[in-house]
C-alpha cells in the first residue's frame, strides 16, 4: 500500500500535576474525529492515521504531525478534523493550526 500521507496524533497522557499532556486534552477524540472524517470521504487508502506518544511541545496540544509534508499542528480538538481532512485531501495546510515556535 502506498500512502500519500502518514498522521501522528499525539495520545500521550501523564499524571496530573507536572507537564500537561495531549491525552489529557482530548487527543484521543480527535484521533476518532480525524479517523472517521478520513473514512468518511473515502481516503483510508491514502492516508494512515497514527496515535503517537509524545511529540515534544506539550503545552501547546493536542498535537498532530503531518508526513511526508512535515506539517506539525498544535491545538488540535475534534472539530479540527474536517480541515485537517481537506488538507490531507489535496488542499493547503490549516493555517491557524500550524505551530509557529
Amino acid at each position: 500500500m502506498l500512502l500519500r500521507h502518514h498522521v501522528f496524533v499525539c495520545t500521550n497522557a501523564r499524571a496530573e500535576g507536572g507537564r500537561p499532556s495531549c491525552g489529557a486534552r482530548r487527543s484521543e477524540a480527535v484521533l476518532e474525529a480525524l479517523t472517521n472524517e478520513i473514512l468518511r470521504r473515502g481516503l483510508g487508502a491514502d492516508v494512515a492515521i497514527t496515535h503517537s506518544g509524545c511529540l515534544g511541545p506539550c503545552w501547546d496540544g493536542p498535537n498532530v504531525v503531518v508526513y511526508p509534508d512535515g506539517v506539525f499542528y498544535t491545538g488540535v480538538n475534534p472539530d479540527d478534523a474536517a480541515a485537517i481532512a481537506d488538507h490531507l485531501a489535496g488542499g493547503e495546510p490549516v493555517a491557524r493550526l500550524l505551530r509557529t515556535r
